[in-house]
């Protein structure tokens, strides 16, 4: 009796036994009551799954602890995705070891602190000696374990944003403690300083220490031999150059501006005080510029690294894009959101693909693997509206996906499953890849949503694909973007606000570093098949970057009646302070 009420209160794992299967998400609303039932933990028949690879649970407010068995009866595991659930304040018993374990997400939780035995694993020997990501953002740790490098020593990423850190432990930076580190975000914490030792991290890329309270930076980060990309905006430093190179520079200058010394004397004093002259020389040039184009203000020089993002009103607005929504979306994906950016650069060198990339970390981590939400960009010249936002039986819903033919949504998915289960078998992977990786989000669904334009083209096939015929290129300037959630309407917003944001960074980079391999002005127009315009190319203007235009996006019901609107006045409200929104 207690093993039937066991299969009956848990039936995934009743299937993923049968079935042998590598990968196990354990989501949705039943969810939390269910780990009530068992005590706040996960239950210990799912420790008894010992082939699998891949084990998430998140969004469970009831899930305090992960529960005892994990290391023993999970001992191939590669990823642990528990994110956003109650875990805290510490993990009791501790997670490891765990030998074969590659990623850790414990992001979104409650912990406070990760003391020996009721943190990540032992130290000796190292309890996670595989592990290459771990994410303990958005927390409310103090502090980090003294034996974290000891206990994962090929640790890669480190993703700290978000908790009540107010210093790094010394033995982090240790020589030779983290060889292969190339990324360290610890954003929106209390850090007060950071110790020259950092510049131990040899193979550190990556480093975002924003929204703190550093008053210095060592000059020995310049040493960190791969170092590409610094953030340390929002620190109140005490060289009040470097504060305003920190919030419009890049990271190029500013190590070069740490390594010769800053305003200090000695060695670096002449090339320091020459860097001074040519840039006062360069912000003049661009004064200059201004007045001659007419604008007649001559902005602080601390302005100079701001992103501009100006909101184009509804009734601002000629020819506004709408989205119908049809009430059977309510049962299978209820909230949407949408919005026009016109003005982006997608021309030179690796801007596409940096867009791309930018879109999958998203998917990855705000949308958790496109469980709360997922978002879709297309080339706006290729949307015709109004747009309808509807369900369709799987046999009814027909769409280009991106890379292939025309496809009904049944004979799609069918064909992904087959391919997924041909890498399960041919690579024995610890999980599958691409779009195969989103199937588990229909399971169970009788009707498909998409995104229909007014020709009748499905567009968008959420969670799964976008269509061809909308697809983004390197001419792409002006996208409509759209995020569909089963979750909230917040989500969505969230998302939205995140993707624009970044879009913003990435004009800015794309503007001020000129990469070789992009589009001359004649391929682009043949391309396109129209003439370079100043208003949607951003490239062709003579006054340098122009901000991106938002043009709100209004989703109404059949008869018309407002659901939302993006972006509102409570949209985009939250950006960072080099980001001005204009409205």
């Amino acid at each position: 009796m207690a093993a039937a009420a066991v299969s009956e209160a848990w039936p995934e794992l009743e299937l993923a036994e049968r079935e042998r299967r590598r990968e196990l998400l354990l989501t949705g609303p039943g969810l939390e009551e269910r780990v009530r039932a068992a005590g706040g933990q996960l239950p210990p028949r799912l420790f008894t799954l010992p082939l699998l690879h891949y084990l998430e649970v998140s969004g469970c407010g009831s899930l305090r602890a992960p529960g005892p068995g994990l290391a023993q009866g999970l001992p191939q595991l590669h990823s642990l995705v528990l994110r956003r659930n109650a875990l805290g304040p510490g993990l009791s018993p501790e997670l490891g070891p765990l030998p074969a374990l590659r990623v850790l997400d414990l992001s979104g939780n409650a912990l406070e602190a990760l003391p020996p035995g009721q943190g990540l694993g032992p130290a000796e020997p190292p309890g996670l000696p595989q592990l290459q990501s771990l994410n303990l953002s958005g927390n409310r740790l103090r502090e980090l374990p003294a034996d974290l490098a000891r206990c994962a020593p090929r640790l890669q990423s480190l993703n700290l944003t978000g908790n009540c850190l107010d210093s790094f432990p010394a033995e982090l930076f240790r020589p030779g403690a983290l060889p292969l580190l190339s990324e360290l975000a610890a954003a929106d914490n209390c850090l007060r300083e950071l110790s020259p030792d950092i510049a131990h991290l040899a193979s550190l890329k990556t480093l975002d220490l924003s929204n703190n309270q550093l008053s210095e930076i060592p000059a020995e980060l310049a040493d960190c031999p791969k170092l590409k990309e610094i953030n340390f905006r929002g620190n109140k430093l005490r060289d009040k150059r470097l504060e305003k190179m920190v919030s419009g520079c890049q990271t190029r200058s500013i190590l070069e501006y740490l390594r010769v010394g800053g305003r200090g004397g000695g060695k670096g004093k002449g090339r320091a005080e020459g860097s001074e002259k040519e840039d006062s020389r360069k912000k003049r040039r661009e004064r200059k510029q201004r007045r001659e184009g007419g604008d007649g203000e001559e902005q602080d020089v601390g302005d100079a690294g701001r992103l501009l993002l100006r909101v184009l009103h509804v009734s601002e607005n000629p020819a506004p894009l709408t989205v119908r929504v049809s009430p059977e979306v309510r049962d299978v994906r209820p909230y949407i959101v949408g919005a026009v950016v016109r003005g982006m650069d997608l021309q030179p060198g690796n801007a596409l693909k940096r867009f791309l990339t930018s879109q999958t970390k998203l998917h990855e981590d705000l949308c958790e693997k496109r469980t709360a939400a997922t978002l879709a960009t297309h080339e706006l010249r290729a949307v015709k509206g109004p747009l309808l936002y509807c369900a369709r039986p799987p046999q009814d819903l027909k769409i280009v996906p991106l890379g292939r033919k025309e496809a009904k949504a049944k004979e799609l998915v069918r064909q992904l499953q087959l391919e997924a289960e041909e890498q399960r078998k041919q690579k024995k992977r610890q999980s599958v890849s691409g779009l195969h990786r989103y199937l588990h989000l229909l399971d169970g669904k009788e009707n498909y949503p998409c995104l229909v334009d007014a020709d009748g083209d499905v567009i968008s096939f959420p969670p799964i694909t976008n269509s061809e015929k909308t697809k983004v290129k390197k001419t792409t300037s002006d996208l409509f973007l759209e995020v569909t959630s089963a979750t909230s309407l917040q989500i969505c917003k969230d998302v939205m606000d995140a993707l624009i944001l970044k879009m913003a960074e990435m004009n800015k980079y794309t503007l001020e570093n000129k990469e070789e391999g992009s589009l001359s002005d004649t391929e682009a127009d043949a391309v396109s098949g129209q003439l370079s315009d100043p208003r949607t190319n951003p490239s062709a203007g003579k006054d340098g970057p122009s901000p991106l235009v938002v043009e709100q996006v209004r989703v109404v019901d059949l008869e018309g009646s407002l659901k939302v609107v993006y972006p509102s006045k409570a949209d985009l409200a939250t950006a960072p302070p080099h980001v001005t929104v204009v409205r």
